[in-house]
């Protein structure tokens, strides 16, 4: 989902090619797909149908939840068509195809791992579309298998010649020039053989392990002596550049430098070297973690971390070209069905094309912008940092990501409540952040200073488990008190307080928010947060911190919503009350932003209000089960998607409330694991002016004149770009870019 594209700009090498000509690590994607796909628990369903029955609720259609699997394919569907727009600046259409490859790699990681895994325990039941588990697995099959053919077409046909017209040229090896192979072939000598380790498999060399994501040559060799042929596979080093510079534009896969005739035959001297194919394996990499001791969950967690690389496969993808004989090898030894192999036109794993993005060529990307100091912090900019204390004693602050700036609002209040001798204690949640996190040095610096630090630590963030058991330890080392959260529970919530000493007072100043404590992913990640020295936002924030750390058993708050106990009961109740609004003649609507919606007794709430008339408007980024549109059902519902070059990522609740407007903000998608599993919070806003700014913010995402996918009653999306004339309809993130723009006069002409 975890996670950020920050690419370093290709240093041209015209003496010789470095094998940092493109950077090798792979970036995570602004997709943000990880957050949608942990899998949530089948039998969740089960247990809200027998409640409904139980009940006596009106019973609605059986047929009324879209696919989850299918609607998450339809998603990376959108992050695909945007790589097909030609009116996408041309390296983002590479980053764009770069994301939906890695979209799906994590995809297969998690959600069609953890459904093979619950078809062979025995313990998937049908989804709440009705689909039986082996259906739902071969239509992620054919499905994916559709759109990864459809991806590569892209890349070939469109995308890879336009960067060509570009002077950017991703060739292969035979398109090379002698003097261009003989360059590399230096680069080959001192600086790639001596990391390369052939594996030989024989009677004494059993087939090696193949971790997964690892990019992988299958070589067949013949021994000139006795004619035996042979098997061994070469991995292509993950540290080194995906892509090689051979000459000023012209950059050739590692791959493709590694399986160089001349370059194999160094790897296997005295050998005749037949044939040699790429492929790749995708694993199951979802962490299963015994919870019933809590001291011993952070060891737990580091030895399922080495489990994890060991998962068993769920995807082969081979070069389409690959030897029938090598690729029964590759099938029998991997255990894969031939359902899970996917040939494709090489070079495999376009991962490799965030660092293509990262290139140093800014008319082909999306106008830069830096985002400023938001005007209630900083009414005119300047060098010295806001006093954001003394604002926030004036009015709350609500903060949108990534047009306000994080480091001088979120990063600087944390940095202020550090410095501060009159702050006596911080309390904070980290879910995700960055290896160089000014956060994490900001906390550090307080326990220095002798402050009270609380931090709960998500150590079960996934796929940045690494990353938070390193910052757990570190911040103990310096005098944090750190904790794990909940057994059971992952803690979810975006959370700060501060409390200060103000004469005989003690003041509380907080933050709640839709985003990560990651000043990376806030200049990518669409977001809001709330700033306020609210006394009630304050009580409930040190009461669930309290409960968080201690043994609270508190279940209520007063501007707080929290999950497990009181989110989803309390958004459901707020839904039916709309229904009694319309009714009574008073204004009533219901409007939700989030990154996914499958929670079936949310969904139903929905319909129940659109039965009474209410109009409802779901803004969605990624997953969604409602199924719009339906006469007598959901007619008054309608669905929309919003992608571009930043990640819709926050999630808003708002209400007609019979005229009083209600809106809240958080850290909840409507999921089971958010609503059941995790601890969520959305907190209430109160200022006018901030629930009409949200409500704007609402309707101009839903508004037909803003460019969005819409969802039908059948599942499918349909993408609306422009008008009937042909022109292009409003973009709803370069409109917020503009507006700040046009504060610092800078907008565009």
């Amino acid at each position: 989902m975890s996670q950020q594209n920050a690419q370093a700009p290709v240093q041209a090498q015209h003496t010789q090619p470095s094998v940092g000509s493109i950077a090798a690590h792979r970036a995570r994607t602004v997709a943000g797909s990880v957050s949608d796909l942990e899998p949530d628990l089948d039998g969740d369903l089960d247990a809200y149908e027998d409640t409904q029955a139980a009940s006596g609720a009106t019973p609605l259609p059986a047929n009324r939840f879209l696919d989850r699997e299918r609607s998450w394919l339809a998603f990376n569907e959108r992050v695909l068509e945007l790589a097909e727009d030609p009116d996408t600046p041309l390296l983002e259409r590479a980053n764009f195809l770069a994301i939906f490859a890695s979209n799906l790699d994590e995809f297969f990681m998690v959600r069609v791992a953890g459904l093979k895994r619950r078809i062979a325990t025995g313990v998937a039941t049908r989804s709440a579309s009705g689909l039986q588990p082996r259906e739902v697995l071969e239509m992620i099959w054919a499905r994916s298998r559709e759109l990864m053919a459809r991806h590569a077409a892209c890349f070939h046909e469109d995308v890879a010649p336009a960067l060509a017209e570009e002077g950017i040229h991703l060739v292969r090896w035979t398109e090379l020039t002698e003097k261009e192979q003989a360059r590399l072939f230096t680069l080959f000598k001192h600086q790639i053989f001596p990391v390369l380790t052939p594996l030989a498999v024989d009677p004494a060399h059993p087939f090696p392990y193949i971790s997964g994501l690892s990019l992988n040559l299958a070589v067949v060799v013949r021994n000139p002596v006795n004619g035996n042929r042979h098997f061994a596979r070469v991995k292509v080093p993950p540290l080194l550049s995906r892509f090689l510079e051979a000459s000023p534009g012209r950059y050739v896969p590692l791959e493709d430098v590694i399986a160089a005739p001349a370059h194999l035959e160094e790897l296997f001297p005295g050998m005749e070297v037949l044939e040699h194919h790429a492929f790749r394996v995708t694993r199951n990499e979802d962490l299963e973690v015994e919870e019933d001791d809590a001291e011993n969950l952070l060891q737990a967690l580091e030895k399922e971390l080495m489990r994890r690389r060991f998962g068993p496969p769920v995807r082969l993808e081979v070069e389409e070209s690959i030897d029938r004989e090598v690729l029964d090898l590759l099938v029998r030894e991997l255990k894969v069905s031939e359902a899970e192999v996917y040939p494709l036109p090489g070079p495999l794993d376009l991962t490799g094309l965030f660092r293509v993005h990262g290139l140093d060529r800014p008319e082909l990307k999306y106008r830069k912008f830096i985002a400023g100091t938001h005007r209630d912090l900083a009414e005119v900019e300047s060098s010295s940092p806001p006093d954001i204390f003394a604002a926030l004693r004036t009015r709350d602050v609500l903060l949108h990501h990534p047009y306000d700036s994080f480091s001088t609002s979120v990063q600087a209040f944390l940095e202020q409540a550090a410095e501060d001798p009159d702050v006596l204690a911080i309390k904070q949640t980290l879910y995700r952040t960055s290896g160089d996190s000014p956060i994490v040095t900001a906390l550090i610096d307080a326990a220095e200073a002798g402050k009270q630090v609380l931090v709960l630590v998500e150590i079960k963030a996934r796929f940045d488990e690494h990353a938070n058991i390193k910052w757990a330890r570190k911040l103990e080392e310096a005098g944090c008190h750190v904790v794990y959260g909940l057994v059971g529970l992952k803690t979810h919530c975006k959370l700060s307080l501060v409390v200060r000493q103000e004469g005989d007072t003690l003041r509380r100043y907080s933050h709640v928010g839709t985003g990560n404590y990651h000043p990376k992913t806030a200049r990518l990640y669409e977001d809001l947060g709330l700033l306020t020295a609210d006394p009630q936002v304050g009580a409930d924030l040190s009461d669930l911190f309290n409960r968080l750390s201690g043994y609270s058993r508190r279940e209520t708050y007063r501007r707080l919503l929290v999950a497990p106990k009181s989110l989803r009961d309390g958004l459901v109740s707020r839904i039916d009350k709309e229904a009694q609004h319309h009714r009574a003649g008073r204004p009533a609507y219901v409007r939700i932003k989030v990154n996914s919606m499958v929670d079936e007794a949310v969904i139903d709430a929905l319909y129940r209000a659109s039965q009474a008339g209410v109009p409802v408007d779901v803004w969605v980024r990624g997953i969604c089960a409602v199924r719009p549109g339906v006469p007598g059902l959901s007619e008054n519902i309608r669905v929309r998607s919003v992608l571009g070059r930043f990640l819709e990522h926050s999630r808003v609740f708002a209400f007609g409330n019979g005229g009083e407007p209600e809106v809240w903000l958080g850290s909840a998608d409507m999921m089971h694991r958010n609503l059941d599993r995790r601890i969520e919070a959305l907190v209430r806003v109160v200022d006018p002016a901030h629930r009409a700014a949200l409500n704007r913010l609402l309707e101009t995402g839903m508004s037909d004149s803003t460019a969005s996918w819409h969802l039908g009653p059948d599942g499918e999306w349909t993408r609306h770009a422009t008008d009937a004339d042909g022109r292009p309809l409003r973009n709803v993130q370069e409109m917020l870019i503009d507006a700040r723009r046009r504060r610092r006069g800078t907008a565009t002409p």
